[in-house]
């Protein structure tokens, strides 16, 4: 019997959270398994791993298999590179207080270079946002432009249409306004004749 470490699916649907099991390779995926050593989120940013290292390295020095993607969450949290010094400990390679150093060293790196990858998202988060705030206050300075021009043109057209409805009641003023002076003006020019 081949023991696996893989991952079983639980949630809602689209939602899904996973179970990091120990179970056997011939039972179906939400089926029977052995024990359960964590939980995975692929939901969150970046995905949330949460495994009982202990067990997890157990199982691998007792022969159980990983598939691919269980592999990368283990050698994400270091197991795999544990197995492997204790691999060399066991053949007399190296000593287990050297094993342990270099262990140690490794996730130290490796928390280092994850603290400075989350700084660096944080840096580029707030220089996006500054940006979009530039963006926008330089978008809402040119709509009050344009609404101040619009305005002014508007004023500028009303101004036009007043000055050239007094032009045109200026002449008509000068005109004969009643029928009679428009009768007195056409007998004088009779006159003339």
């Amino acid at each position: 019997m081949s023991v696996k470490i893989r991952l079983t699916r639980r949630g809602r649907k689209k939602l899904a959270l996973y179970d990091i099991i120990v179970a056997d390779s011939r039972s179906p995926r939400d089926g029977k398994f052995i024990e359960k050593l964590g939980t995975y989120n692929p939901g969150t940013h970046p995905a949330t791993v949460n495994i009982n290292e202990e067990k997890a390295f157990g199982w691998l020095m007792n022969g159980a298999l990983p598939t691919d993607t269980v592999r990368e969450m283990l050698s994400e949290k270091g197991i795999m590179f544990k197995k492997h010094l204790q691999i060399g400990v066991n053949k007399g390679a190296i000593k287990q207080e050297d094993a342990d150093k270099k262990l140690a060293d490794w996730k130290s790196s490796k928390e280092t270079a994850a603290t400075k990858k989350q700084d660096e998202m944080k840096g580029k988060k707030e220089t996006a946002k500054k940006d979009r705030m530039k963006a926008e206050t330089a978008a809402n300075e040119k709509r009050k432009e344009t609404i101040q021009s619009k305005k002014s043109a508007a004023a500028a057209l009303i101004d036009a249409a007043a000055a050239s409805a007094k032009a045109a009641a200026e002449p008509a003023a000068e005109l004969p306004t009643t029928v009679e002076a428009e009768h007195d003006a056409a007998e004088g020019d009779k006159k003339e004749e």
